[in-house]
């Protein structure tokens, strides 16, 4: 029980670090704006390990690699930090693989997060600097389903399809990295 409370609050911690470093890779490369909530709040939660990591890694384009660096750092240190909790019997050699399997999956993860609050968003018709955000960062990913589907009936599906393919994704990407450890 205790090892499954830590595996858990370890899980929470890593996972809301390693999505405010994707999220601020992922709203870099759209060219939103930091200056609003969300933007205070990605900061706020990565700028301890991306700014130290900028001066290792460059930046390649409009891609932030020290962003993506750092997502997978916390990745590995969550499987290491599991890894010994769990008495080290395994070999150390599948835990980057395991980390890189998990970063895919946080990054799905929080991409079906963004869907959600976005089509929330668009029931309600509320404009603010929050749904502004969201709406730029889902936007690109729901474009390529909308050029595919029509509306139906005057309402857009778009959103719930591309969920539906983000969960198949993460439904693969778990026997991946099940794969991978056994």
């Amino acid at each position: 029980m205790l090892f499954q409370i830590l595996s858990f609050l370890l899980e929470v911690a890593s996972g809301l670090l390693t999505g405010a470093c994707l999220l601020r890779l992922y709203m870099q490369w759209q060219r939103v704006s930091f200056a609003n909530p969300v933007g205070r709040l990605v900061f706020a939660l990565s700028d301890w390990l991306v700014l130290p990591l900028r001066k290792l890694v460059p930046a390649a384009g409009r891609w932030d690699l020290s962003s993506l660096v750092a997502a997978f750092l916390l990745q590995l240190v969550q499987y290491l930090l599991l890894w010994l909790l769990l008495g080290a019997g395994v070999g150390l050699a599948w835990l980057p693989w395991v980390a890189v399997f998990s970063l895919a999956h946080v990054a799905v993860s929080g991409l079906m997060g963004l869907l959600i609050v976005y089509a929330v968003l668009s029931w309600v018709q509320t404009r603010s600097l929050i749904s502004d955000v969201i709406a730029r960062l889902c936007e690109p990913l729901l474009r390529p389903v909308r050029r595919v589907l029509p509306l139906v009936g005057g309402i857009d599906l778009s959103p719930l399809v591309l969920l539906v393919l983000l969960q198949v994704l993460s439904i693969v990407l778990g026997h991946l990295q099940a794969g991978v450890m056994r």
